[in-house]
């Protein structure tokens, strides 16, 4: 079997929004074979970027396209392919957008040779842990706490156990954070578990001190509390706060990973599928699984990163939460044929060859802008 073509196709919905919301557009990756089987991925960053590493030319050895690379190669050699994907662009990657093109066509190659042996990709990633995951609503604050106490109550209503909350507007100042982390609390009720993500605004003396304040309301964790390079501040909150500390939704393969791990910077480790891949993802479980930590998938896309996610997290033994988007976008409720989404706050794990979702093609003619292969 060889990969005969490598289509990139870019989905935007047409109210985009200027907010954190990686739910708005889209890029998929399709590896097609000469068997006829096609595998899907899709990787979480800016669509025409990640195009751009894709489709470009060679230059020179280290510094290539990933289509000329790819194409002409056996599909099913998914370490080999990644291995030499790193190297040979090596001059304009190793981090953040070439990592997320790679990821979006490692998870398309495992789709594929799921699809291939017709099992799950959660059993050729050595079998599930977990038929069902607890689900959190992710989702962002609202103005102010009284919105945000709205926004946990409807969450609460729908189902859900735990909701996290997000981004803008925490940072602006110590009253507001406050205000709106009570309200976090007040809408997800005394029984519930309230999930903070301050979305990178401090420095690590003022994030203890919100950690410290935050403890009143016993959130579950406080999430991305710091700059994503900020290592050393990591490992110096982590051993100070009086709350679980969570991050590394930014990170991009296990190169990115290794300063969190190796320092033991965190609690909570949060990988995302369609920033690393099923290959690289792998390998970042088994390191963390081995210092202690807890692992939790990242995900804010897609039913394809959801159901990626799902295959990857239920391989993880102490799994105990699953990020589940609740955007109300129709690029997260329209792009396969499959509902990805948690019922009663707990969400399932497919069990179809590959990834086990299919793509709506009528969904996808109707929000692309751009297509190569």
């Amino acid at each position: 079997m060889k990969i005969t073509e490598i289509v990139c196709q870019i989905l935007r919905i047409r109210n985009v929004e200027a907010k954190t919301a990686s739910s708005q557009d889209s890029v998929l990756v399709r590896v097609r074979t000469d068997t006829g089987l096609e595998g899907i991925g899709e990787a979480d960053s800016s669509p025409e970027m990640v195009k751009a590493v894709i489709d470009a030319p060679f230059s020179h050895n280290v510094a290539t396209g990933l289509r000329q690379l790819l194409v002409g190669r056996n599909p099913l050699e998914t370490e080999t392919l990644w291995s030499q994907m790193y190297r040979r662009t090596m001059y304009c990657g190793r981090r953040s957008v070439t990592i997320t093109a790679m990821s979006a066509i490692d998870m398309a190659l495992w789709d594929l040779k799921g699809k291939h042996f017709g099992v799950p990709i959660h059993t050729l990633l050595g079998g599930k842990h977990h038929e069902r995951i607890p689900a959190y609503a992710s989702i962002l604050f609202g103005r102010n706490g009284d919105e945000t106490a709205r926004i946990g109550e409807r969450w609460r209503n729908a189902g859900y156990r735990a909701v996290k909350f997000g981004w803008e507007p925490m940072g602006q100042s110590e009253a507001l954070d406050r205000e709106l982390v009570a309200g976090a609390r007040k809408g997800v009720g005394e029984d519930g578990t309230v999930l903070i993500d301050a979305g990178c605004v401090w420095d690590a003396r003022t994030a203890l001190d919100r950690a410290k304040a935050f403890a009143d309301y016993r959130i579950g964790w406080l999430e991305e509390a710091l700059h994503p390079d900020d290592y050393e501040g990591y490992r110096w909150l982590r051993d100070r706060s009086p709350v679980p500390i969570a991050a590394g939704e930014e990170e991009c393969g296990r190169q990115s990973f290794r300063p969190l791990i190796d320092g033991r910077c965190l609690d909570v480790y949060q990988v995302d599928l369609s920033r690393n891949g099923f290959t690289d993802s792998a390998y970042i479980r088994q390191r963390v699984e081995e210092i202690g930590g807890r692992l939790c998938n990242h995900c804010y896309t897609s039913p394809v990163t959801v159901a990626a996610s799902l295959h990857w997290l239920t391989t993880c033994k102490d799994a105990f939460l699953f990020e589940d988007c609740v955007e109300d976008s129709p690029l997260r409720h329209e792009l396969t044929h499959e509902k990805v989404q948690a019922e009663d706050g707990w969400i399932t794990v497919p069990d179809r060859p590959g990834l086990g979702v299919t793509l709506n093609e009528d969904f996808i003619r109707s929000t692309l802008i751009a297509e190569s292969r």
